[in-house]
């Protein structure tokens, strides 16, 4: 990886990774080993937390598809070294928190996906995203579970 191609986002736009993949099976240790490096580093990089979750699905039955998208995140990371948090001295710390939610969102389920952003000061320190695992039956419901899911995490931050 010394010499690999840098890139410029940890993973290609729409890119649609399976379980269901035809491509050769990996070994699983190997796999396991390089997804727990990057959960490592998800705490100062945010910007490669999307990536890391999405590719930590498949450690069951980790295919060369799934390698090559970790591969991605790691070239992604050598050309961005210099990138992380940075909290100036004498900065506003006001937690300020945000939550939005897409009702329905999943056409093929209906299920609605939930997520918020939290910010102290300036600078993003945590965020989620969540697919629920009930359906809504209103706009409303949703957005009290949305609320009521970033009013849990803004807690456990203080």
């Amino acid at each position: 990886m010394e010499d690999c191609k840098l890139v410029s986002t940890p993973m290609m736009t729409g890119c649609k990774l399976s379980k269901d993949d035809q491509a050769p099976s990996v070994d699983q240790t190997q796999y396991r080993s390089m997804i727990g490096n990057l959960l490592y580093l998800i705490a100062t990089r945010s910007d490669i937390l999307q990536a890391v979750c999405l590719v930590a699905r498949y450690q069951a039955a980790p295919k060369a598809t799934h390698v090559s998208a970790v591969k991605r995140i790691f070239r992604y990371l050598k050309g961005t070294i210099e990138y992380g948090l940075w909290y100036p001295k004498g900065e506003d710390f006001t937690l300020v928190a945000y939550s939005d939610v897409d009702w329905a969102g999943y056409v093929d389920d209906r299920k609605s996906t939930n997520g918020g952003a939290f910010f102290l000061g300036n600078n993003l320190v945590s965020w989620h995203s969540k697919k629920k695992e009930s359906v809504s039956l209103s706009s409303i419901e949703v957005e009290y579970m949305a609320t009521t899911s970033c009013c849990t995490q803004v807690l456990w931050m203080k």
